[in-house]
Formats: C-alpha cells, sequence, structure tokens
C-alpha cells in the first residue's frame, strides 16, 4: 500500500482464510463474501491514496478461485496486474499464458488488465524431493520486453521483472512446525532460524558431515541416535543448523537426550513427525512458498525486492488519469450497512407476521442495521416465527395493534380535519396496521416505514401522502430504484409513482434523484432520458425534457445534469462521445430521469428481468419522512436492504431539518 508520502499509519486487514470463502461461496453467500471484502478496502482506503490487492493464485483443482479474482478486481473497480512466474517456458509460451489469463477479464464490465510482473526470473529446474534455498545454479534469463510480442506491441507494459532470489522462500523453523502440525520438542529459536536446505539423513557419521551446514535442517529417524549425537556436536562446535527433525514417531534412548542437553541450549529446534522419513522429506519439498503474515522480516525483504524493480515512473503516470468513481454493488451495500448502523432509527414493518418480513427484521436486529418494530399480534408472530426455524430475539419489539389503535384516533382526526375526517372514519382506517404504522411515523414514534410485501403500492404509499406529506423543498413525491449492475450501482427515477410528470415536477424529480445517489454514496451524473439526443430532436416530449433539464440546472448548478439524452448515449461512453462529444455526462451517467411512468418502470424491470440484475426500491423521495414500498415478490435479503434504505434516509431527513 502506498500513502504518497503521508504519514499514516494503518493496520493492514487480516486476510480471510480460504476455507472460510470456500464455506461461503458453496452455501451460496458470494455477495456477503464480496461485501466483506469490500469492507475491509474500505477501511482502508479512506487513509490511502493505492491499495495493493493480492488475488489468490489460480488452481486447476480450484475452478472458482480466477473468477473470484475478476469478482473482486470488478467490484473494488481497480486495474489488474498479471503476475507471471516464465520458469523456462519460450517467449512464445509465455505470450500465450498471458493472453489466456487476461481473458478471464475480457467481458466489458470486467477491469482493464494493464500490466504485467515476471516474477522469480531465472528460478533453477526442481529436480525430486530437493529444498534447497542457496543460491546456485539459475536458468539462464531471456529479454522478455523484445522477445514477447505482449509487451512488444504495448499491449501491457512490463512494470517489473523479479530475478529468483532463494532466500526469500527460507521458512522458519516455527512456520514448518505450523504447516505441517508436527510436534515440538524442543522450541529453542524455531522463531527465528530459517531452513536454508533440507538434509534427509541415513548414513553414517563420516559421511554425512558436509551436509551439517547453517541453515540445514537435519531429518533423521528417530531411531538414528548416531545423527542425533553427530548433530548436538555439530551445533555445540558453533554450526547455527537450522534444526533437527525426528521422523517415524520414535524418540532416542533418555540417555542420549541426557548426553544432547547442553545442545539444546545452544537454541537448536528440535520437531517429530509421526510419518516416516520419505514421506516427511516430501512435505518439507511441497511447503507453501507463501510468506506467513507474522513473519515481518520476510515481508520486508520480499517488499524492498520487488519495490527497488517496479517500473514506478510509468507508475505513476497511470495512476494520474483521472478515473470516475463506481459504487460496485458489495460497495453500496457496505457502505448502506456501515452508515444503517450508525444513523441507529427505530422502523416500523405493518406487515409484522409475514414470514419474510419476520426473517428480515431478525437479520436487522442481529446485524444492528435498525430497530424493527413488527406491528401484529404477538403469538402469530411467533408462530410464523416457529414454522420458519427461526429464533426471535427476546429484545426484538413486537407491538400488538389492538391494544394501542385506540390512542392514534385523535392525532388522525386532528392531521385530517381539513378533509373533515370523522372518530369512526378514522377508527376504522386504523384497523389496516399500514396505516397505523404510519401514524406512528408521522408522530415521532418510528423513523420509518417499510412495507409492500402483501400489500400494494397504493396501500403503502396513499395513507403516507395523507398522513406524512411532503416536504417544504419537495414541489412532488417520486421515487428511485438502486439497479445494482454487476459492475457499479446506478439510479433511477422515477419508475414508480408519477405517470406524467410536467417539466417541473421532472427537474425535481431530477435532483431529488441526485441527493439520494449521494446520500448513499454515488456520484450523481445525472442523464435526463428522451428518445432524442440533445438537439436532434423535437416533439413535446423531448422539450419537455429539455426544459427540464434547463429547470433543474438553474436550481442546482451545482449538480452535474445533461439532457435530453437516450439511454445509449448516457450510459456507454463510445456512445456518448459520438452522439453527445461535448457532454460531461454522456457515457458517464449514475443517475437516469425517466420522462414518464411508462418509460421507466418498463425500463427497469426490463434490465432487472434480462440482465438478471438485482433492484432496491422503489425508494419514496420528497416526504417529510420515509415510507418505502417492496415488490410482493421480495426477498428476505430484498427487505433487509429496504429496511437499512429507510434507516439511512431517516438519518437524512433528520440531518437537513425537513422532518
Amino acid at each position: 500500500m502506498s500513502s504518497s508520502g503521508r504519514a499514516v499509519t494503518c493496520r493492514r486487514p487480516d486476510p480471510i482464510p480460504l476455507k472460510s470463502a470456500q464455506q461461503q461461496l458453496n452455501q451460496g453467500k458470494g455477495d456477503l463474501l464480496l461485501e466483506t471484502i469490500v469492507g475491509e478496502y474500505q477501511k482502508v482506503a479512506k487513509d490511502f491514496d493505492v491499495v495493493i490487492i493480492e488475488g489468490l493464485v489460480p488452481d486447476r483443482t480450484e475452478a472458482y478461485i480466477a473468477r473470484l479474482n475478476v469478482e473482486v478486481a470488478r467490484n473494488l473497480g481497480s486495474d489488474v496486474i498479471l503476475v507471471s512466474t516464465p520458469r523456462a517456458c519460450t517467449a512464445r509460451e509465455i505470450d500465450e499464458e498471458l493472453d489466456f489469463s487476461a481473458r478471464l477479464f475480457a467481458a466489458p464490465s470486467d477491469p482493464d488488465v494493464i500490466a504485467v510482473i515476471l516474477n522469480k526470473v531465472g528460478e533453477p529446474e526442481k529436480s525430486g524431493m530437493a529444498l534447497d534455498h542457496q543460491p546456485g545454479h539459475q536458468s539462464p534469463t531471456i529479454d522478455y520486453r523484445e522477445s514477447c510480442s505482449v509487451f512488444r506491441s504495448k499491449r501491457f507494459h512490463l512494470l517489473a521483472q523479479i530475478p529468483w532470489q532463494p532466500q526469500l522462500l527460507a521458512p522458519r523453523v516455527s512456520d514448518v512446525a505450523r504447516e505441517l502440525k508436527v510436534d515440538v520438542l524442543h522450541e529453542g529459536q524455531m522463531q527465528s532460524r530459517r531452513i536454508q536446505r533440507v538434509s534427509v539423513c541415513a548414513r553414517t557419521i563420516r559421511n554425512m558431515t558436509d551436509t551439517l551446514k547453517p541453515g540445514t535442517l537435519m531429518v533423521t529417524p528417530g531411531d538414528r541416535e548416531d545423527i542425533v549425537v553427530t548433530t548436538a556436536v555439530a551445533a555445540l562446535n558453533g554450526v547455527p543448523l537450522a534444526g533437527l527433525m525426528l521422523t517415524g514417531g520414535m524418540l532416542p534412548d533418555e540417555r542420549v537426550i541426557e548426553l544432547c542437553r547442553r545442545a539444546l541450549g545452544t537454541g537448536l529446534p528440535v520437531l517429530s513427525s509421526n510419518t516416516n522419513t520419505y514421506e516427511t522429506a516430501h512435505m518439507l519439498a511441497n511447503l507453501s512458498a507463501t510468506i506467513p503474515i507474522d513473519d515481518p522480516e520476510r515481508v520486508e525483504q520480499a517488499m524492498e525486492s520487488v519495490a527497488t524493480r517496479i517500473d514506478t515512473g510509468w507508475l505513476q503516470e497511470h495512476l494520474k488519469v483521472q478515473r470516475q468513481n463506481r459504487l460496485s454493488p458489495p460497495a453500496f451495500r457496505y457502505r448502506l450497512s456501515e452508515r444503517a448502523r450508525a444513523a441507529d432509527k427505530r422502523i416500523v414493518l405493518p406487515e409484522g407476521s409475514e414470514p419474510r418480513t419476520v426473517q428480515a427484521a431478525i437479520i436487522c436486529h442481529q446485524r444492528n442495521l435498525a430497530r424493527c418494530v413488527l406491528i401484529g399480534n404477538p403469538g402469530e408472530i411467533q408462530s410464523v416465527a416457529n414454522s420458519q426455524g427461526v429464533e426471535l430475539p427476546d429484545d426484538l419489539e413486537i407491538l400488538d395493534p389492538q391494544s394501542v389503535r385506540d390512542r392514534y384516533i385523535a392525532p388522525m382526526v386532528e392531521l385530517r380535519k381539513h378533509k373533515g375526517l370523522t372518530h369512526d372514519q378514522a377508527e376504522a382506517m386504523l384497523e389496516d396496521n399500514v396505516v397505523l404504522g404510519t401514524m406512528m411515523v408521522a408522530m415521532d414514534e418510528a423513523d420509518g416505514l417499510v412495507s409492500g410485501a402483501i400489500h400494494t403500492t397504493a396501500n403503502t404509499v396513499r395513507p403516507a401522502l395523507q398522513l406524512i406529506k411532503t416536504h417544504d423543498g419537495a414541489k412532488v413525491v417520486s421515487s428511485v430504484f438502486f439497479m445494482l449492475l454487476p459492475q457499479q450501482v446506478l439510479v433511477y427515477g422515477d419508475c414508480a409513482i408519477n405517470p406524467d410528470p410536467n417539466a417541473e415536477e421532472l427537474a425535481d424529480i431530477a435532483i431529488q434523484s441526485a441527493e439520494s445517489a449521494e446520500a448513499f454514496g454515488i456520484e450523481p451524473v445525472v442523464a435526463m432520458i428522451s428518445y432524442s439526443t440533445g438537439e436532434s430532436g423535437t416533439g413535446v416530449d423531448v422539450d419537455k425534457v429539455r426544459e427540464a433539464t434547463r429547470i433543474a440546472r438553474e436550481r442546482r448548478p451545482d449538480l452535474l445534469i445533461d439532457g435530453p439524452l437516450q439511454y445509449d448515449a448516457a450510459a456507454i461512453e463510445s456512445v456518448g462521445r459520438a452522439k453527445a462529444p461535448d457532454s460531461k455526462v454522456a457515457g458517464k451517467a449514475t443517475v437516469f430521469v425517466f420522462p414518464d411512468l411508462n418509460t421507466g418502470n418498463t425500463t427497469y424491470k426490463a434490465v432487472q428481468r434480462s440482465a438478471n440484475v438485482v433492484s432496491v426500491g422503489p425508494m419514496l423521495q420528497g416526504l417529510r419522512k420515509p415510507v418505502n414500498d417492496l415488490s410482493r415478490g421480495a426477498l428476505v435479503e430484498d427487505i433487509v436492504f429496504t429496511i437499512a434504505l429507510t434507516a439511512v434516509q431517516a438519518r437524512q431527513v433528520e440531518n437537513a431539518g425537513v422532518a
């Protein structure tokens, strides 16, 4: 990681164990895994200009690894640098390998492969089960920059060539003990002694003396007491051996151990393996080359070795290129969860006995996303929880509507007296739990409401318009959907409320949608969508969009707003350059404002269903306090995120002072 000269200290995130990642993927929780990865990244990224994310090494036996690397890079919006080991490959073979690896990132929504690092250049061929980290004969190297067509043609930049450095592979004795899970008979200096070579020894003393060198791990059957004694003598003579590994689960006689005790005082580590000598040697030869996170010495050496060979000039020039910030779906979910937790809002759920709603409330409670209130008969809600196999937390609030309805009658009559609402009418209306929940929000007893799993949009929205009403700055109540596309999250508005807004209302929807995007961490770049781009078309519909764009710009000159734009001109950079070359929005839009409900609703459903995109919403805009509708086909996770959205909205309304 680089902080560009800023004196910032930051704890590196702990790596996610591979087994944990595999478990989540097997359970269909890939989204949660990516959300966790993005969360760890966000903790670091706020303090640094550049963050390096180490991908998983592709493995033919684990086909998901390569795709997971692509997903991580895409969702972090990162460029990709391939790391390859030339081994004894020809230049043509390296070209083919890099071309294949780059094609994994070839989809339009995938990140760009910008450069290559060639690692372990000159690495000698490994023979048998040898484990030798001493400098020796290296393979001849070639001029890859000129020999490989991928570098010669400038397809990829050769960012660095890291030579084979065997000393960087030398593990500590403690690393071996941990990885092979062998017994430690004497710890000695196992945390600092490094294994430069392994000597599997079953020879006579005079034929083994040449192997007793600094950094050697002696491997011998536990009953070869002559070799054990000879190793002890070498240690007493000042030879800093890496250690002694006894195999076969056997130990020397106690008298021999006592004879060698002084040698243990030199710091000589002694390990014991239950496997035979051949199996132990095989395991040692196949030790992981990964540097443990608790080995700062080797980490620093490796970092220094790589850093001094990186083409930093090219990298700095590349990093100067301005990029549009794109919020990926996992990043959106992570930020949403973090902001909801910080908001700590009380959200009422009128459909309290609906099975998905019960599960969502429990999840929100467990994740601290909101303080949910389930409205419904407590016994019925408990029965639903039992049938779903979930447990209701003791402190999850359940409100029995029968016990509280009466106290909302008079306040409701007061709110609707200008419409002539009577006591009996209010009492009848409050039989509907959505109306009851809306009154709780209107009276500031709850911060927001989520409904719609078993009610229509009208059932949810009408009470809100009657009892909560719009805030002073809103000319209309509208809605947005957050469209979780593979590479980024877009905002679509209005796709649920206003059938045919006029130019002034459309301008208001655009401003509201931009503010909603910004509230959830999406940089607002607003495209006013029409069937025509720029000045190319005429007609009542396109003139409305043109006028709405003018009004919105006039009211909010600080926002990037342009229109009319066709959808492809707004969304695709190449089309935007061709159709609207002078536009700062074309090809970069993150907020799409549709001219009418027919266009908006059709487009959002087409994208959602055809591209298998998750959409969160509709989220209502313009009310004094947030009320949000659900699709009747909503999944549990959809309800969870809508509750979180509502909590964040409530915090936004509170901060803006519009409630």
